[in-house]
């Protein structure tokens, strides 16, 4: 199978309210789909509805190895503001194992255009985060230039969310907005990583749509992380 991939990171169990399976739920899920990491990243307490700050601090209690697969466990935060302010502190974001950053509408109001690019760039900056969630929502227009750019700058990952371009979802303009962003991600050699963004456990690894994109822009499969656990250890912060 052309793009294979053998993890997802971006993943949420009723811990952020609006999701509907256990951790262990979607830990077996991923293993019986034969996947070797699971990425498990909560919304941040600013997302309502969501855990509080103190979830994100004891996740020392849970194995980092379940049901044969390597877990990742971390949060996705949200970006508040054009100057990149996420819903973490810097302490509690040093001790996630992944960390990506997202902008959601009830965080964060669509801006201008400079506006919504900066909060990325500014996000980036951060040494704690680690993946650019979602940037295909066409509710937040963005210098796509600018944001591939960064990303190379700062050696962020960008995400290519299955999810979003699934009929029904409420980003705007998903499949043409990421057409541009992996377009460019080609020419300045960004690597992206398919994520499902699942929200129950029969979604997790589900690429179906982000393999059909990539395949007709003929994407670099160098370029895609999933390949292996090999491929996306230098982008995460705990040790693999």
């Amino acid at each position: 199978m052309k793009y294979k991939s053998v993890l997802d990171l971006h993943t949420h169990t009723v811990a952020s309210g609006h999701a509907y399976c256990s951790l262990r739920e979607m830990v077996r899920a991923a293993s019986d789909k034969g996947l070797e990491l699971l990425g498990i990243t909560e919304h941040a307490p600013m997302m309502p509805g969501t855990c509080h700050e103190f979830y994100f601090n004891n996740l020392k209690v849970v194995p980092r190895e379940l049901y044969g697969i390597q877990l990742l466990l971390g949060s996705e935060v949200n970006i508040l503001d054009a100057k990149g302010t996420v819903d973490l502190g810097q302490k509690t974001l040093a001790n996630m194992d992944v960390v990506i950053a997202s902008l959601h509408t009830p965080c964060m109001k669509p801006a201008s255009k400079l506006e919504n690019t900066e909060s990325y760039l500014n996000a980036m900056k951060n040494p704690y985060i680690n993946i650019i969630g979602h940037p295909d929502d066409g509710r937040y227009e963005i210098n796509y230039e600018a944001l591939v750019q960064g990303a190379k700058e700062y050696g962020k990952v960008l995400e290519l969310n299955n999810h979003s371009m699934e009929p029904g979802c409420t980003r705007e303009n998903a499949v043409e907005n990421d057409t541009v962003m992996l377009n460019l991600c080609k020419k300045y050699q960004v690597p992206v990583v398919m994520d499902s963004d699942a929200h129950f456990d029969l979604l997790i690894g589900e690429f179906d749509l982000a393999r059909d994109l990539l395949t007709k822009l003929d994407f670099p499969e160098e370029l895609v992380l999933n390949r292996s656990v090999d491929a996306v250890k230098k982008y995460v912060n705990r040790k693999l």
